[in-house]
């Protein structure tokens, strides 16, 4: 039996994304992210073409390597303006009944016990299809920002998620019992106080006791999504994540990740299908070669290769303005984006040839063809790099969802490699068909009373 293809938007609460400049096409609406049709009408169209979930990314701080300030990051909105992902849920949440939300929130940003109860809140609201993607920053803008002096290492940034990661996992599967809500009117009880308890953590990072204040929604723990591949972010992802994020700009790229990844997750208990892998990736399809090619020049007119290069700057902590076109870059360590910086170094690429990798499709695979041709592409990414599915990063929108709903998923379900109609009850159970809550050998069900 083929591997059926797991598909996710990819996008953000803020005009500009992964594909800068798109924002001047005339036909594309990223500056209407403000309201909230914007976003029901784009929740309606992946539910129509089945997509698992909307992948929401985030940021705090501003980009502000490049040329050493935001001036270019303002006029070219490189992810600023950007707003607060969780507000959009409930309202997507209200037109759909089976579209997933994987929100990006910094593990570092907020206390851990109030980030709990919002997350149970949307869990309940959205009845069980909520995901977190797990980030710990990666801009010394943000440590500013709130009161810190510079972003602190790397690895230390992991470790402080771990221990808030401890906390939630004992508010949300360990504060109230599966029986503690009665709703017993006639009784005048509504839960059980012997089965609800407080949780106490005296962690390195974190001290909470407390009740835990939302009672249990259907998944308790959200589906636990993660992006990083540097080694200790591959540790971190091994032990607790269920949908991993990973660059790759070739299949054996991905394969060697994926594999990685998987070996790593049976080292820390887990079993090598506890996880789904994703990689970014863009698509422009067209009913005809031509089309395609076309609509990828039209494309081109608007984007921004120097915005996307400032993206890249505050990615990999290197202020790339400093460097002549073909003049050699020196890539030190990172204490950004580590993936970042080892591909840029590995390439060995100058800034002229950054441009033109930047300029559509960012550090992404960009696929252009009909749509046999695009789904051939996808097929080969799934079977060759051992890959589960795809985050789908915006172009044009919201004309490159509705393409791909009504040009590329009915070719790919006639080849049997997506879905023809939604599954399970959650969102955890919709991706891995083993439920509504964490596994057993998943380190946050330990906590579960």
């Amino acid at each position: 039996m083929k591997k059926q293809i797991l598909l996710n938007a990819f996008n953000m609460n803020s005009v500009g994304h992964i594909n800068h400049g798109l924002w001047t096409h005339p036909r594309d609406r990223s500056v209407d992210y403000k309201r909230i049709d914007y976003w029901t009408s784009l929740a309606r169209t992946l539910e129509r073409g089945l997509f698992d979930g909307i992948f929401i990314a985030d940021i705090i701080g501003v980009y502000d390597v490049y040329q050493g300030g935001v001036d270019l990051t303002l006029k070219e909105s490189i992810q600023l303006p950007v707003n607060d992902p969780l507000l959009l849920v409930s309202a997507m949440a209200a037109v759909t009944t089976h579209l997933g939300f994987g929100i990006t929130v910094n593990a570092n940003a907020e206390p851990p016990y109030t980030f709990a109860r919002r997350i149970s809140t949307l869990d309940h609201l959205a009845d069980g299809r909520i995901g977190w993607n797990i980030v710990t920053g990666y801009l010394d803008s943000a440590a500013r920002a709130v009161g810190q002096d510079a972003l602190t290492a790397h690895d230390s940034r992991y470790d402080r998620a771990e221990d808030y990661l401890e906390v939630l996992y004992k508010l949300w599967e360990g504060s109230w019992r599966d029986d503690a809500v009665l709703g017993d009117k006639q009784a005048r009880v509504y839960a059980d106080p012997s089965k609800v308890t407080p949780i106490r953590h005296d962690g390195p990072f974190y001290r909470v006791e407390g009740h835990h204040l939302a009672e249990p929604s259907r998944q308790r723990t959200p589906v636990l999504y993660q992006a990083g591949t540097s080694g200790r972010g591959r540790r971190f992802a091994a032990r607790h994540a269920e949908c991993i994020f990973i660059t790759a700009t070739d299949r054996q790229a991905a394969r060697a990740t994926a594999r990685a990844l998987r070996a790593e997750a049976v080292e820390a208990g887990r079993a090598p299908e506890d996880i789904k892998i994703f990689i970014g990736i863009s698509v422009i399809p067209g009913r005809t070669p031509q089309e395609a090619q076309e609509k990828h020049r039209d494309y081109l007119r608007h984007a921004s290769p120097e915005a996307g290069l400032a993206h890249f700057a505050a990615s990999t902590g290197i202020d790339f303005s400093r460097y002549g076109l073909d003049e050699p870059i020196e890539y030190g360590t990172s204490n950004a984006i580590q993936s970042a910086t080892e591909l840029a170094k590995k390439k060995q690429w100058t800034k002229r040839q950054l441009l033109e990798e930047l300029a559509l499709g960012g550090r992404y695979p960009l696929l252009v063809g009909t749509p046999d041709i695009i789904a051939d592409e996808l097929e080969s990414w799934i079977d060759e790099g051992e890959i589960d599915g795809f985050n789908l990063a915006r172009t044009v929108t919201p004309e490159c969802y509705e393409d791909f709903v009504d040009l590329v998923v009915p070719v790919l379900q006639e080849r049997g490699r997506y879905k023809t109609g939604y599954g399970g009850s959650s969102l955890r159970d919709r991706l891995f068909r083993s439920g509504d809550r964490l596994p057993l050998n998943h380190p946050g069900a330990t906590y579960r009373i």
